[in-house]
């Protein structure tokens, strides 16, 4: 029922609409524009789903195969689409099940609503049948989270909960639901929360800190910006890429920025961090004005914090006042949301050009394109290399798909190999590193954007921790494109075990199923590569297929991705070999 009927009953009744906690519960997702979400239902949640039955017209229930999936699958569609992902669990297994999702997309910054069962009000704390603690196990781990016990606060609850899911810097919550709040009835009313007491989602730009920061720039001999995930969820994007071109500074990326300025944009020089590329990391330490925007400097883009742009003025832009002198010191802070303060940083910038600068760049990715790239997408070994796997879907994605990329080598290789045309296009676990992300994050990315090739490049290790949403997959005919890397190892901590363990390579080698068989079971049409000339063809018919296809390609398996900053080490210290 619309809100137009909801009026119209209201109307009716002069007031309000005497209805079930349950029925609230789906009213109020409704009324925040939800029509899509993924769960696992369970004895403590079972009325809510019984009103979702009733309302399948208007919201459509993804049952996943276990509530991990479902936390990822909404980060998935959350990810892509810019909307509140709405995930639901029962009590006890359900909701702590729930948890690996819910910290991926607190460190990750991902809008989730996280609804969870809970046992009757007069059982909590009696360890009664399927009761866990989920308000403090979850309070870590969220933006927000409560518990309701009366139907009556179920909507304003779930009107906070979207509220501060969705404004300033994004976040999950957990609204937990007693079973006779769910049960019980009230005068159901929804208004949307517009604020919340002393929270300050996006604190105004002080004008007076974007001129500093436009005094800095203009004067920098050796700029450099570095930008995140921010500028993605700020929508500012143009105003991004208006400023690197305006003042001529060479721009690279953080893993969740990826995709916010086109790969093959000629002042776009790459990714930062751990196997970032060669150039950006190397002259962090030599620029004399560091730009950050919308990054919370990561410890595994700054590497040794002491010898960190320690020569260079940092300027950092960010929504988020608590990360400001977080890790890096900064001479110019802009707290704010990333489209307003560049548009306003851009009048007062000076056209400018680097020349000399940029050229030490290219120098550098010429010797990481003679020393690693050439080897990795264009191979003369035997084997096949997961960048020439990643080569292929470029040319035949034109780099207008989402690659939805699990945690590992093959992430790594994802990130760096994939041309990135369109924005919201690489969707990965970054901070938390959640093995088994990328599959039902796949799943959810799909669906939030349907029109879109959604490519998952998974490896054999995190294929098979959420293995069993193939089962998603084959009952919603969801048409999710997956290769698996398959190099029979854990490939990332066997190259660690290599390099730094004297090849003592403990419990990483991986005896595998036979992953096409298993596809087929779920009547995914399937296809193993082992050989070169078997490639390009087996990707061109991958991304034909209209309904979901499943790709392994067997990789070398004892293949290293470089470049690599040493744990520990200084981003100058970036090792080729």
């Amino acid at each position: 029922m619309d809100s137009q009927i909801i009026k119209q009953n209201k109307t009716e009744t002069s007031k309000t609409m005497r209805i079930s906690g349950s029925e609230a519960v789906v009213r109020s997702l409704i009324a925040e524009g939800v029509d899509i979400l993924y769960g696992y239902p369970g004895g403590a949640i079972m009325p809510v789903y019984d009103e979702l039955f009733k309302f399948q017209d208007q919201i459509h229930h993804v049952l996943t195969r276990h509530e991990q999936g479902a936390a990822h699958a909404a980060q998935g569609y959350a990810r892509i689409s810019g909307k509140v992902g709405v995930a639901m669990a029962t009590s006890g297994p359900g909701a702590t099940n729930l948890v690996t999702g819910i910290a991926d997309a607190q460190i990750d910054s991902t809008p989730l609503v996280c609804i969870t069962g809970q046992v009757f009000s007069h059982l909590l704390g009696s360890d009664a049948f399927q009761e866990t603690d989920i308000v403090g196990i979850s309070t870590p781990v969220t933006k927000w989270n409560c518990q309701v016990t009366k139907a009556a606060d179920i909507p304003k609850a779930l009107a906070k909960a979207f509220y501060i899911a969705k404004s300033g810097r994004p976040g999950p919550v957990l609204v937990d639901i007693t079973k006779d709040a769910q049960i019980g009835e009230l005068d159901f009313e929804y208004e949307p929360c517009k604020g919340v007491r002393s929270y300050i989602p996006v604190p105004k730009t002080n004008p007076d800190d974007v001129k500093a920061a436009a005094e800095l720039i203009n004067s920098a001999k050796k700029p450099m910006i570095v930008w995140g995930q921010g500028v993605i969820l700020g929508q500012a994007e143009e105003e991004l890429k208006t400023v690197i071109e305006k003042a001529g500074i060479p721009a690279a990326w953080t893993i969740l920025g990826a995709s916010a300025i086109p790969t093959s944009h000629p002042l776009n020089i790459g990714m930062v961090g751990m196997h970032g590329n060669y150039a950006p990391n190397k002259l962090t330490n030599e620029c004399d004005v560091l730009i950050a925007i919308g990054m919370r400097f990561d410890d595994r883009v700054t590497g040794k914090l002491d010898t960190y742009a320690t020569q260079a003025k940092v300027i950092h832009f960010d929504i988020d006042p608590a990360e400001i002198d977080k890790n890096v010191k900064t001479d110019v802070a802009v707290v704010g949301d990333s489209k307003d303060s560049l548009a306003q940083l851009i009048p007062l910038l000076e056209a400018k050009s680097h020349d000399a600068w940029l050229q030490k760049f290219k120098d550098l990715y010429a010797i990481e394109f003679e020393k690693v790239i050439k080897g990795d997408i264009h191979p003369v070994k035997e084997g096949l290399t997961m960048g020439e796997v990643l080569r292929q879907i470029n040319e035949e994605t034109k780099g207008k798909a989402a690659i939805v990329s699990d945690v590992g080598q093959h992430q790594m290789i994802a990130c760096r190999y994939a041309d990135f045309n369109v924005t919201k296009s690489n969707i990965t676990s970054g901070g938390l590193g959640t093995m088994g992300f990328a599959l039902p994050a796949a799943i959810g990315a799909k669906m939030g954007a349907p029109d879109r090739e959604v490519v998952a490049i998974i490896g054999d290790g995190g294929y098979q921790m959420n293995i069993q949403e193939l089962g998603t997959i084959f009952q919603t005919k969801v048409p999710v494109k997956i290769v698996v890397l398959n190099n029979e190892f854990l490939g990332m901590v066997r190259q660690w075990q290599q390099l730094f363990f004297d090849k003592r390579y403990a419990s990483t080698e991986m005896t595998n199923p036979d992953f096409v068989t298993i596809a087929k079971g779920y009547h995914i049409d399937a296809k193993r590569v082992t050989k070169r000339e078997e490639l390009a063809d087996a990707v061109k018919e991958m991304i034909a297929s209209k309904d979901s296809y499943f790709l392994e390609v067997c990789v070398e398996k004892e293949d290293n991705v470089f470049p690599m900053v040493p744990t520990g080490a200084s981003v100058s210290d970036v090792r080729l070999s």
